[in-house]
């Protein structure tokens, strides 16, 4: 376009109407262009992330023969119904093979996969690592464990998609300092894991790899944003993930899937090396962690990490190691609880598990003292909804540029991309109807200055002065209180990012928290479930009820809480809940 035409569009009043109704036609034609093209490159590398992964699979397939062929007298099922304890003992002793192990969890993994969709690569270098293992003198305290990895965190030679275009095709150099350190100590991954897009979501679907379905029932989400991991060690894939948190996407995952999960103190394990699209936002605490069948499980595996190798390689982690007095300790406790926040009204089975437990716990000789959250409308909205969006979600509407949103992201999208003062007019409109909604809309304008922001962190460390203060005054050891659950149906989590108020809470605090299953849905459960009502009457209230109906025989977990840096206090209590539980004995 000429220097002349182009300024004829600048200023209608130059030119001539029809030549400027062309040019004004063919300027929108080169748009909708432009927008094709580029939706056509998108589903290009979409398209070719896919081939990657199908192609990884097939060379996970004839590795997994070959392994077979190589130790064609293993007992695989014997080696699936082992616990991650047992295993290792066995794997020191010689009794098993790494090889032998390696194989029987890949070929369950790819028997998994077929039914839920939850692997989106195969780390091949475990085939090399298992050679190197022979080499070693000195066995590691994971040696032979293979380990499930969630998609975003880094392994050498793979990508770290995070469910988004825009990091496709950035294959990572080097692995993150937990993976470095995981084969540090013997452990072997093996299999990267699929997240919900933007990974702010407790679905797992994204445009790439697809919906993740929950193994216990394929109606159900296993869960967010670590649900393929959740699926994979909830169908036998897998024996140890590692995943991520920042609102509960390590315990909501657990929930949903029935497993063990534990969120740490936010720099207790190294997260450099791990894709986000919140980077810099400090408001939240983000978090990596464990998921397995068993507390055990979780205890060996931070007892690993916590090891001179991650001080090391991270100066940012501080050098505490493992304590295992602490964890083994049988010393009564001094448990508080709450059945309910206040800002969200927990389903039947939830309430249930919680009164469930403390009993109990109770009747174990444990001291239980009935506790409430401080300002939980406060928290919600002002602390981690307006923390975590302070910059209005402008860097989460960013990372769509050049991107497809998926379904169950687009309610959430679809709110955050408003301008603010639109947000704001919504916010004022709803606040005499839906107040807990205008509150939302409210928050989701983030806090508009760096004086604000400042502002806003220093409310948060108020805020967590004012818990620890109220912690200490009843003398309290740990808390107990409800997880979200049981699992929702499809396309719900997307619709209820606020019902996260549970887990979020302690993202806010940045305490450790860990996830026990404890029980399963009743009918009586779902017969009381028809009278749900919720706190407010809101359509979120309503959206919670749907979400969670049909869910007989479902899991249902609990939510053990303790102060900070104390994780190996977190574990001895979900230890201690879990053994009551279900009658386990300790396995140390």
């Amino acid at each position: 376009m000429t220097q002349e035409r182009l300024w004829q569009v600048l200023d209608p009043s130059w030119a001539d109407p029809r030549t400027l109704l062309a040019l004004l036609c063919s300027s929108a034609a080169a748009v909708v262009l432009l927008k094709r093209l580029g939706w056509r490159q998108v589903q290009q590398k979409m398209d070719e992330a896919r081939r990657s992964r199908d192609l990884a699979l097939e060379r996970m397939e004839k590795a997994a023969r070959r392994l077979k062929q190589e130790n064609s007298d293993t007992q695989t099922s014997h080696i699936l119904s082992l616990t991650m304890v047992e295993l290792v003992e066995k794997l020191k002793a010689g009794s098993l093979s790494p090889e032998s192990v390696l194989y029987s969890y890949m070929d369950k993994a790819l028997e998994v996969n077929r039914e839920v969709n939850c692997v989106t690569d195969f780390i091949h270098g475990c085939e090399g690592q298992l050679q190197e293992l022979k080499k070693q003198k000195e066995k590691g305290l994971l040696y032979g464990i293979p380990i499930s990895i969630k998609d975003h965190i880094n392994c050498k030679g793979h990508i770290s998609s995070g469910g988004m275009v825009k990091f496709l095709g950035q294959v990572k150099e080097e692995d993150s300092v937990i993976v470095q350190v995981l084969k540090h100590q013997g452990a072997i991954p093996f299999v990267k894991t699929n997240i919900p897009q933007t990974m702010i979501n407790y679905d797992c679907s994204n445009l790439i790899f697809g919906q993740t379905l929950n193994p216990l029932n394929h109606q159900k989400s296993p869960g967010g944003s670590s649900g393929g991991e959740g699926a994979l060690i909830a169908g036998g894939g897998s024996i140890l993930g590692i995943g991520s948190d920042v609102a509960g996407s390590i315990r909501l995952p657990s929930s949903f899937c029935g497993l063990c999960g534990l969120k740490p103190t936010g720099n207790r394990i190294s997260k450099q090396g791990a894709v986000s699209p919140l980077i810099g936002m400090q408001s939240v605490t983000a978090m990596l962690g464990p998921m397995a069948r068993d507390v055990d499980s979780l205890a060996l595996c931070m007892k690993a990490l916590l090891c001179q190798q991650m001080f090391q390689l991270d100066p940012t982690v501080p050098p505490i190691p493992f304590d295992e007095e602490v964890y083994t300790s049988s010393k009564p406790l001094h448990i508080g609880y709450y059945e309910e926040d206040g800002y969200f009204q927990p389903s039947p089975s939830m309430k249930r598990a919680v009164q469930h437990t403390r009993k109990l716990l109770q009747d174990a000789g444990h001291t239980l003292i009935p506790f409430a959250p401080p300002k939980i409308d406060y928290v919600v909205d002002e602390l981690f909804t307006r923390g975590i969006f302070s910059d209005g979600a402008a860097h989460l509407v960013d990372c769509f540029k050049g991107d497809i949103v998926d379904p169950s992201l687009k309610s959430q999208f679809n709110t955050y991309r408003l301008p603010a003062l639109v947000k704001r007019t919504l916010a004022i409109i709803l606040k005499p109807i839906y107040p807990r909604i205008a509150r939302d809309l409210s928050a989701l304008c983030g806090v508009g200055s760096a004086k604000n922001l400042w502002d806003q962190h220093g409310a948060v460390g108020a805020y967590r002065t004012e818990f620890i203060a109220k912690w200490r005054e009843l003398r309290l050891d740990v808390i107990l209180c409800p997880v979200l659950g049981p699992a929702f149906n499809h396309g719900y989590a997307g619709k209820l990012f606020a019902a996260t108020s549970y887990t979020n809470l302690y993202n806010v605090l940045n305490f450790p928290a860990g996830v026990v299953p404890v029980s399963t849905v009743t009918r009586a459960d779902e017969e009381e479930l028809k009278h749900y009502r919720g706190h407010y009457g809101d359509p979120w209230d309503k959206r919670l009820k749907e979400a969670v109906e049909g869910a007989v025989g479902l899991p249902v977990a609990v939510q053990c809480v303790a102060l900070p840096w104390q994780e190996e206090l977190c574990l001895r209590f979900m230890k201690e809940v879990e053994t009551l539980a279900h009658g386990t004995k300790r396995n140390v």
